[in-house]
């Protein structure tokens, strides 16, 4: 819960979001398959390497790279896509303009249940990936498996398998924090982008003075493999529950249990935010030049309001916030009504 990235680009190998080293390491001498062939994956353009920070991360028209099997109209089309040997499953459902919907801990696509028919009615192509380590996709073992470098090539490799060469993209969570990372470092992909709960992360380090770090705290307890897995899981998920107040805990907790996902996801936090990012603030992220809208909700247990108000400093395009009142973290669950409003008001002009 919350998204782990309170640093922003470091330099080398230090630990940090978005940082060369992590980027590097994942991705330079990869590929992946994309439309039937091989091509760099774009998270290695990401890195700015010769070419300054920003990226043009092409895409062929009318992808044929992924492995499909169509559903029922009503659960829209289930594919899969290779990213650099990782399997990502991703629901497509609409016709129109796309957009991409991206989850966070500890869910999966189904966060996003009761927006997608809304969207999708609208005229809207709605994308909905599970991430790695999450639902039907894979879930690598290494924790180096799961660094931002990596998400942002499987969501890339999910738009590029589509067909997609822009999106609007909406992300909640660890979703957001990549959401955010894709508008600064491929901004040619992202239409629009919308981020629930979590700001930006510059202001989310700098949160609200030692608010936001108190707020934080299980970040350094999900960093010890083993006991911070016996924490959430022990005695029927109790801590779980009691720490997180997730309005579909039943559901949550039996899909991590029957994927194995929980491990998986605790290795978002060891990945990209090990204790050592939190004493270096490192480099800062090109400004958002896209409209951007952040949603925060007042009851969020994990984030302040002022790490989502203060993204405005990192947005030179057209910027919206909006407070939702009453609403835990997981307001598309809490109030679905309200979201689906924001997003079809933001995301149709």
């Amino acid at each position: 819960m919350g998204s782990p990235l309170p640093g922003a680009v470091g330099d080398g190998d230090s630990a940090g979001f978005f940082s060369r080293g992590s980027l590097h390491d994942a991705h330079d001498k990869r590929h992946q398959l994309v439309m039937g062939r091989a091509q760099p994956l774009c998270a290695k353009a990401l890195l700015g390497l010769g070419q300054g920070w920003r990226t043009s991360c092409g895409v062929a028209a009318g992808g044929a790279g992924g492995v499909r099997s169509t559903s029922t109209v009503d659960e829209g089309d289930q594919m899969r896509v290779d990213s650099g040997g990782v399997g990502i499953e991703y629901d497509v459902s609409g016709e129109g303009q796309p957009i991409v919907l991206i989850h966070g801990f500890p869910d999966t696509g189904r966060l996003w249940r009761h927006q997608v028919p809304a969207l999708a009615e609208a005229g809207f192509r709605v994308i909905v990936p599970d991430l790695r380590g999450y639902g039907r996709s894979d879930k690598p073992d290494a924790v180096e498996a799961y660094k931002i470098a990596a998400l942002a090539g499987d969501v890339l490799a999910v738009m590029s398998d589509a067909g997609v060469p822009r999106a609007h993209v909406v992300g909640h969570d660890w979703g957001a924090g990549l959401a955010w990372a894709l508008a600064a470092l491929a901004s040619d992909r992202v239409d629009h982008l919308a981020v629930l709960s979590v700001g930006h992360p510059t202001t989310f380090r700098a949160g609200d003075g030692f608010e936001q770090h108190e707020k934080s705290w299980y970040m350094l307890l999900f960093q010890f493999p083993g006991v911070a897995e016996e924490w959430l899981s022990g005695n029927g998920w109790a801590n779980f529950r009691a720490w997180s107040r997730h309005p579909d805990a039943d559901a949550v907790i039996a899909e991590l249990e029957s994927s194995g996902a929980l491990t998986p996801g605790l290795n978002y936090y060891r990945a990209n935010i090990p204790p050592k990012a939190w004493l270096s603030p490192g480099r800062a992220l090109p400004p958002i030049e896209i409209p951007a809208m952040g949603i925060w909700s007042s009851g969020d247990v994990a984030l302040t309001e002022r790490q989502m108000t203060d993204s405005a400093r990192n947005v030179t395009g057209p910027w919206r916030y909006e407070r939702l009142d009453g609403a835990g973290h997981w307001m598309q669950l809490e109030a679905p009504d309200e979201v689906n409003r924001l997003l079809l008001e933001f995301l149709s002009r």
